[in-house]
C-alpha cells in the first residue's frame, strides 16, 4: 500500500492530486475485499461509494461537516479515511469495528445508523442544532435510491425545504438496493439517469420557453400549468425541488474531478440542495458487479472465485418458509405474500417464482406492507408478511391499530429472530414478543426446528386472526421435512420429555439448547429434567405450565430474546395471576443491554445461551 497505510484522517488526502487519489481508491478497494472476503460485510455497497466517500471528504471537514450515512452499508469507506485502517481488519468481529456508523467509535461518526432512510431526518436535527448556536458548517445526508421508497426521507425533506436552511442530500443512485427497487421513485430516477436534457436547469427551459414565438414573455406568465408540464417532462429532479431543493445531477459517481466539482458547488450555498450521483454497486471487483445482491450483505468468501465459503447443507429457516409458503399457495389462492425490499432475505422470492401476481414487494416501506395486508385480509384474502423482526418494530403502531384492533388475519413472519450475529446491535431480533405480545387477540409462536417452522405456517394460516411467527437465522437443525403438514393447537405446548425436580421450558431456538442441558443435568446431577416445548408465547399453555410449576423444585425459562417483556416475564405473570409463587422461576435470556456484534455463537455463549450456562444456572439455584 503505497498511501492508504499513511491515511490517519481525512486531513491526509486534503494535498493529494487527483492520480493520487485514483491510486489510492485502488488501494481501498483491495482492502475492502480482503477484509470482506475474511470478515464477511457488506462489499458490493461499499466498492460503490470509494470515489464519492474520497471526494466527500477532499471537500468537507469533518467532524466539523457532519456526514450522515443512512443505514451505514456503504461506510466502510469512510472509516478506512478517518483514522481507522489499522482497526479495520477487526470491522464486524466481537470487540472489533462496527459495520455501522457508531458515534462512541469515532468523531466522524455524526450519527449512528442501521435501519433505512433515516440520514436525512438526522441531517435535519444536526442541521438545526447548528443554527440555533449561530455556527457555520455544512451537514451531508447519504442515502440510496432504495431508502427513497420509505415515507420518511419525504417527511424530512418537506421540512428541510420549508426551513430553507443549509443542508446537502447526497442521493447514492446505484439502482440496487437487496432486492431490485420498486415503485414510482425508482421509475422516476431511472428516466432522470437516461434523459439526455439532465444539464439542463429550471431557468434554461424557461428562457427555452420565452423563445417560443407563440408563447412569449405574456403567454409564459400566463401558462403556468404548460411550463410546469414540459418542465416535468425535460428537467430531471422536479420532484426535488418542489419539495424545496435545489437539484444537481445526476453526477457520474466514479469520476472524481466531476464529483469534487459539483460538492465545491453546492457547499456554500446555504439553502437545502440535492446532488444526484449515479455510482455501480460492486464497481471494481467482477464477481460483485455481477451479483451485487450476493455481494450486499456476504460471508467469508474466495478472492479469486467469489464463491462463499462454508456454505451449510442444511437448509435454512428462511428456505423452507419460502417453500413451505409455495406449496400452501398452490392449495389456496387466496394466500398472498408481502415484503418490504426483502424478498430474497426473506424466502418469498420462491413464492414469487410460482405466483408473481400474488407477491407485491413495497420496498423499504414496511408500515405501507402491513397497513396493506391488513385490508386485504378484511377482505378475504391470507397475506404473509414476512419482515425480518427487527424492520417490524418500524411498523408498530399499524400493526396494533390496522391490523389487530380490527382483528385482521394477517400472518407475520419474523425472520432473523433473535442474535443474527455480526451485524450487531441494529439487526439483533430481540424484541419482538415484547412489543407483540401484549396487543390483544395477537398470537405469538416459535418453532423448535425448521420442520415445527413448516406446521407453524400451516396453523397459522387457519387460526383466523393476527399471528406473529418467529425464527432464527441460517441453516436449521437438520431434521427430517418430510412429514405432511399438521394444525397445531392453539396455545398447547409439547411436552418433549417427562422428568422430575427441573422443569426447562423453552421456546424456539432455546429448545434444542434446553434438550442438551437436560442431557448434561443427568449426566452431572443424577437426575432427568423435564422439557417442555412452549410453542407460543401468547396464548399461554396456562395448564401445563401451572402444573409443572406446582411439581417441580425449579421453573427455567429459555428464551432468545430480550428478559424485559419477553416469554419468561409472561409466564411470571401468569404464576402471580394465579396466586402462585413465583420464587422457583429462573429467567434465561437477554438482560437489559443492547448486544453487540459477532459471531452469533459467541454472543450467545455471552449471554448466557448456551447449554453449559443453562446447567451453571440449575447448579448454583439448586444448592
Amino acid at each position: 500500500m503505497q498511501y492508504l497505510q499513511n491515511i490517519k484522517s481525512p486531513k491526509d488526502i486534503k494535498q493529494m492530486k487527483v492520480p493520487e487519489l485514483k491510486q489510492l481508491a485502488q488501494e481501498i478497494r483491495q482492502e475492502l475485499i480482503q477484509v470482506v472476503s475474511q470478515n464477511g460485510g457488506h462489499l458490493a455497497p461499499n466498492l460503490g461509494v470509494v470515489e464519492l466517500t474520497l471526494a466527500l471528504h477532499m471537500v468537507f471537514d469533518t467532524p466539523d461537516d457532519k456526514i450522515v450515512w443512512d443505514v451505514g452499508h456503504q461506510a466502510y469507506v469512510h472509516k478506512l479515511l478517518t483514522g481507522r485502517y489499522e482497526q479495520f481488519h477487526t470491522v464486524r468481529t466481537h470487540g472489533g469495528l462496527s459495520g455501522f456508523p457508531k458515534r462512541s467509535e469515532s468523531v466522524h461518526d455524526a450519527f449512528g445508523a442501521g435501519h433505512s432512510s433515516t440520514s436525512i431526518s438526522a441531517a435535519v436535527g444536526l442541521a438545526k442544532a447548528r443554527d440555533l448556536r449561530g455556527e457555520k458548517s455544512n451537514v451531508i445526508a447519504v442515502i440510496g435510491d432504495g431508502a427513497l421508497t420509505g415515507g420518511m426521507p419525504y417527511e424530512a425533506m418537506l421540512n428541510a425545504g420549508n426551513n430553507k436552511s443549509n443542508l446537502i442530500v447526497i442521493l447514492n443512485d446505484n439502482e440496487m438496493s437487496i432486492d431490485p427497487n420498486v415503485g414510482g421513485m425508482a421509475e422516476y430516477l431511472s428516466r432522470a439517469r437516461s434523459n439526455p436534457s439532465y444539464n439542463k436547469s429550471k431557468e434554461e427551459v424557461e428562457d427555452l420557453l420565452k423563445k417560443i414565438p407563440a408563447i412569449g414573455d405574456k403567454m409564459l406568465k400566463a401558462a403556468d400549468k404548460l411550463k410546469d408540464s414540459l418542465k416535468y417532462m425535460l428537467v430531471p429532479g422536479v420532484l426535488f425541488e418542489e419539495l424545496g431543493f435545489s437539484y444537481y445531477g445526476p453526477v457520474n459517481g466514479h469520476d472524481l474531478s466531476a464529483l469534487m466539482t459539483v460538492l465545491e458547488n453546492v457547499k456554500n450555498m446555504n439553502s437545502p440542495v440535492l446532488v444526484h450521483v449515479v455510482t455501480r454497486k460492486g464497481n471494481g471487483y467482477g464477481p460483485a458487479e455481477k451479483n451485487p445482491d450476493l455481494f450486499h450483505g456476504v460471508g467469508a468468501f474466495d478472492i479469486a472465485t467469489g464463491q462463499v465459503k462454508n456454505k451449510s447443507a442444511v437448509p435454512t429457516y428462511t428456505s423452507v418458509f419460502g417453500k413451505t409458503l409455495t406449496a400452501l399457495g398452490k392449495e389456496d389462492d387466496r394466500i398472498v405474500g408481502i415484503t418490504a425490499a426483502m424478498g430474497k432475505g426473506t424466502g418469498i422470492n420462491l413464492f414469487q417464482e410460482q405466483f408473481p401476481q400474488r407477491t407485491i414487494d413495497v420496498g423499504i416501506a414496511e408500515e405501507h406492507a402491513v397497513t396493506m395486508a391488513a385490508a386485504m385480509a378484511l377482505d378475504g384474502y391470507k397475506p404473509v408478511v414476512a419482515i425480518y423482526s427487527t424492520f417490524l418494530q418500524r411498523a408498530y403502531d399499524q400493526v396494533l391499530h390496522d391490523v389487530a384492533l380490527q382483528n385482521a388475519p394477517v400472518v407475520f413472519c419474523l425472520d432473523r429472530a433473535g442474535i443474527v450475529g455480526d451485524d450487531g446491535p441494529t439487526h439483533h431480533g430481540l424484541f419482538d414478543f415484547s412489543y407483540l405480545r401484549h396487543i390483544p387477540g395477537m398470537v405469538c409462536m416459535a418453532p423448535k426446528d425448521e420442520n415445527e417452522l413448516r406446521h407453524m405456517l400451516n396453523s397459522a394460516l387457519k387460526y383466523n386472526r393476527p399471528v406473529s411467527l418467529r425464527y432464527p437465522r441460517g441453516a436449521g437443525l437438520g431434521v427430517s421435512i418430510e412429514e405432511p403438514l399438521q394444525e397445531l393447537p392453539l396455545g398447547k405446548a409439547e411436552v418433549l420429555k417427562q422428568g422430575s425436580r427441573v422443569t426447562l421450558l423453552a421456546i424456539g431456538s432455546m429448545v434444542e439448547v434446553a434438550k442438551q442441558a437436560a442431557e448434561k443435568i443427568e449426566a452431572e446431577l443424577g437426575f432427568a429434567p423435564t422439557v417442555i416445548n412452549a410453542r407460543f408465547v401468547k396464548p399461554l399453555d396456562k395448564e401445563t405450565i401451572l402444573a409443572h410449576a406446582e411439581n417441580s423444585e425449579l421453573l427455567v425459562t429459555m428464551e432468545e430474546h430480550m428478559l424485559e417483556g419477553g416469554f419468561g416475564s409472561a409466564v411470571l405473570e401468569l404464576l402471580n395471576q394465579n396466586s402462585m409463587d413465583s420464587r422457583c422461576v429462573v429467567r434465561i435470556g437477554i438482560g437489559d443491554e443492547f448486544v453487540p456484534h459477532g459471531k452469533t455463537e459467541l454472543l450467545k455463549q455471552l449471554a448466557g445461551l448456551d447449554a453449559d450456562s443453562v446447567v451453571a444456572k440449575v447448579k448454583e439455584k439448586l444448592k
